[in-house]
């Protein structure tokens, strides 16, 4: 019998692998300490699909009373989006709240953003919020790190395309992870997995990186 050519066979292998697609890693998805589901997303403030998500994950977090864990996904395709992750890392270090009102904020104005008044717009959204935007928001590179960190995380899943959304539950024996492709699905698949929180109840939003 022929022996296949290892660069032939090497090919043959990579399209059997890719017709029959490789099973995401999602073993490092947990819901935060004390939670028992989590909306997870991972995320690029400069990606206009990730503008829309943003605040009906926020919208679903407040309904059904599950924390939203925001993952920095940002593509390097994006000129400013990691400059941005970095100033919502920063406002995170001041309140989650500054940070996600942040992030929210970054989402409803990108059209206006560039590279260039990126700065400008975030130190007069600072200003507007009583802070003051250090000269260098990030000098001891921690915040950078954990950006890193996000990313790496995505990449070993491995992430496709932002926004990648996934509602994670752990009942004590494994997470259960259900990525949710359509948003317009998101409270169907949230309906089939928990029941909406009553209206009184507070919130909970939650980083894990």
């Amino acid at each position: 019998m022929k022996r296949m050519p290892r660069l032939r066979f090497v090919s043959a292998l990579f399209l059997l692998a890719t017709s029959i697609g490789w099973a995401a890693d999602t073993s490092m998805l947990r819901p935060p300490k004390g939670s028992k589901v989590a909306i997870i997303v991972f995320e690029d403030l400069e990606c206009p699909q990730c503008a829309r998500a943003a605040p009906l994950l926020h919208d679903a977090s407040k309904k059904y009373n599950i924390a939203l864990v925001q993952h920095d996904f940002p593509l390097r395709q994006h000129p400013w989006s990691f400059e941005a992750a970095v100033n919502a890392r920063y406002f995170d270090t001041k309140s989650e709240k500054l940070g996600d009102e942040y992030r929210l904020y970054i989402f409803q104005n990108q059209n206006l953003i560039t590279k260039q008044n990126l700065r400008g717009i975030t130190e007069k959204w600072a200003d507007d919020h009583k802070l003051v935007l250090p000269f260098v928001v990030d000098p001891s590179g921690e915040l950078t790190a954990k950006i890193e960190a996000d990313r790496s995380m995505g990449g070993r899943i491995p992430l496709d395309h932002t926004p990648t959304i996934y509602i994670v539950t752990d009942n004590g024996h494994g997470a259960q992870v259900t990525e949710v492709t359509d948003l317009s699905q998101l409270y169907q698949t949230l309906d089939q997995i928990v029941k909406p929180a009553p209206s009184t109840q507070a919130h909970k939003t939650a980083s894990m990186h």
